[in-house]
């Protein structure tokens, strides 16, 4: 048996660990398509949800694309002067960012951001994009910007619904070589909001759980688990 303290690290955000589902199949392709430097596609803007899988998909493209040198992905939530958004991509062979809905409303940082992706993209290097919004309703942007980003590929990542949410706690458990009983899966669906984050906080609970009692995950642990969080339980 796995020892107590022998929980699995956080894997890596790659294409393979990535779950495809009907929500966000073309969004994984079209980021295949954006890290291979071979294709010519070389623009790519994603959106959708919080937990969605928006940022696995840059991580994933930022590893595909390091192979000769590390290619940063920098969250705009990151960003308070040009600077933060300059410095990162000063020697990149790709532009990543993430969180554009997030960006700080600043004229400077809307010129340089603008700036940033028209040298990256007039030289045809990668850009790759993600944010909460379609491209015609993040705050913040130049129009300019808005306008190139309906020019390359767009999709939305969404697995909010139940089938892709499913899909989700499968590959979670199989990840960590538990068998997960189909009821304690719709414990957990029903439960549990649609945020794949939070999806995923719950199974790991149960599975710690699991793991620290030496008790199989039933249809009952997950009940008793969800009545110790309800009374502010310490003892997880």
């Amino acid at each position: 048996m796995q020892q107590i303290l022998d929980f699995p690290i956080k894997p890596l955000l790659t294409f393979d660990s990535f779950i495809s589902c009907d929500g966000n199949a073309a969004a994984l392709q079209f980021a295949r398509s954006i890290a291979d430097p071979a294709d010519s596609e070389n623009l790519l803007y994603l959106h959708g949800p919080a937990g969605s899988g928006k940022t696995h998909l840059l991580q994933a493209i930022s590893q595909a694309l390091s192979a000769s040198g590390p290619v940063p992905c920098l969250s705009c939530s990151d960003v308070v002067n040009v600077d933060d958004i300059i410095s990162p991509f000063a020697t990149a062979k790709a532009l990543l960012l993430d969180d554009l809905h997030l960006l700080p409303d600043d004229q400077s940082l809307r010129s340089a951001l603008w700036q940033l992706f028209n040298d990256f993209y007039s030289s045809g290097r990668k850009v790759a994009l993600a944010g909460g919004y379609p491209p015609r309703e993040l705050p913040h942007l130049d129009d300019h910007l808005v306008s190139r980003l309906l020019w390359g590929l767009v999709a939305r990542v969404d697995a909010s619904d139940d089938h892709s949410r499913r899909m989700i706690l499968k590959k979670i458990a199989d990840d960590r070589q538990v068998r997960v009983p189909d009821d304690v899966v719709d414990f957990i669906l029903i439960t549990t909001s649609r945020e794949v984050g939070e999806l995923k906080e719950a199974f790991e609970a149960l599975y710690r759980l699991s793991m620290t009692e030496k008790r199989k995950i039933t249809l009952a642990l997950a009940k008793e688990l969800r009545e110790r969080r309800a009374l502010g339980s310490s003892s997880l």
